[in-house]
């Protein structure tokens, strides 16, 4: 589930749709958490269907760490990527904001996290594009990306998180965030090309 201060908005006839703040998300605040909703298909759910539904899949879905191809129920699967992501995840089932993000920002993914199948030319054009996102670019990354997580994943508790409730991961999170130094790493959602 998203943040309920974002909106899917259209962007251009290249990228198509995004999600945008429609308040001000600081940093630290849960702006997405996998919830009962999503779905989840093997990859013999997906062979087995039409090429439409497939196509969908392809377009809308990140792999997890099992994986499964989870479709998203909610405007969450219009995050598009960006090589400066504004939000990131550890290695659980939510995303935080690793900045603030201001009203009318449109919120972004890195989508070398999400255990992509195929790799694709980016053109994000941030100063920091990286030109090609690859699957194996969380073994690459990972340490960067875990880097700013850890800087904003203390504010969690201080912050309003209306996402909360939804967690299933929560005795890990308060665990991490009394030990700092059991904070799971994005590795832990990875899933290899097989």
């Amino acid at each position: 589930m998203i943040h309920p201060n974002t909106e899917l908005r259209w962007v251009n006839e290249v990228i198509g749709y995004g999600v945008f703040a429609t308040a001000l998300i600081p940093k630290g605040t849960i702006i997405w958490v996998r919830d009962d909703l999503d779905q989840t298909f093997t990859a013999e759910d997906v062979a087995n269907l039409e090429e439409p539904y497939r196509q969908v899949l392809d377009k809308y879905t990140f792999v997890d760490a099992k994986g499964l191809m989870v479709l998203c129920w909610d405007h969450s699967r219009f995050f598009n990527h960006s090589c400066e992501a504004n939000c990131l995840s550890a290695g659980y089932d939510f995303e935080l904001a690793i900045r603030d993000i201001e009203a009318n920002e449109e919120l972004t993914d890195d989508y070398g996290t999400l255990n992509l199948r195929e790799p694709f030319q980016c053109a994000c054009q941030s100063a920091r594009c990286r030109r090609q996102i690859a699957p194996d670019d969380i073994e690459r990354w990972a340490e960067t990306w875990d880097g700013l997580v850890r800087r904003v994943f203390p504010l969690i508790p201080q912050l309003s998180q209306p996402l909360w409730p939804l967690f299933r991961e929560k005795v890990l999170v308060e665990l991490a965030l009394k030990h700092p130094e059991q904070l799971r790493s994005i590795r832990c959602n990875y899933s290899p090309v097989r």
